[in-house]
């Protein structure tokens, strides 16, 4: 889907609003593609985000497609706008396990003030690459209001 971001400068207010994530900091996530409807973020392993089996814990990877999804509508919001979360649904479809994980957004429908957004969580290891989550969100625009904080 071809899709026509409203702001010229998406790709920027992205990228600022994603440098001042501090989770996704405290991850080690990095942004690793923004484009009109779909952004990518990277995640290496670590083993101190793992669960008791040893595999990337699932709150992980729903963090890593809820940022994905999020900034994915980010692309396609109005100057001014911020992004918020609404509501998601993770389905883990395989153990997460891999050297690397990739979130990857992507607009489903672009509205005014909500946004509908599915996002994959892919674990690559060697040649391997398989979609060990899927998510659907709904995120919300607000008024951006990161200039307004004490």
């Amino acid at each position: 889907m071809i899709h026509t971001p409203r702001d010229p400068d998406f790709e920027a207010r992205v990228r600022s609003s994603f440098a001042a994530q501090k989770f996704m900091e405290t991850l080690g996530a990095r942004l690793e593609r923004v484009a009109p409807g779909e952004v990518e973020i990277a995640l290496p392993f670590r083993a101190d985000l793992t669960q008791q089996h040893g595999y990337l814990h699932a709150g992980v990877a729903a963090a890593l497609a809820d940022s994905a999804c999020g900034y994915a509508a980010l692309t396609l919001m109005e100057p001014g706008a911020a992004v918020l979360s609404v509501e998601f649904k993770l389905n883990v479809l395989a153990p997460a396990e891999g050297s690397r994980f990739a979130a990857v957004g992507k607009v489903v429908r672009a509205g005014r003030t909500l946004t509908v957004c599915s996002a994959e969580v892919r674990a690559l290891q060697d040649e391997r690459d398989s979609v060990v989550a899927m998510m659907q969100a709904t995120m919300m625009a607000i008024r951006d209001r990161t200039g307004m904080r004490d």
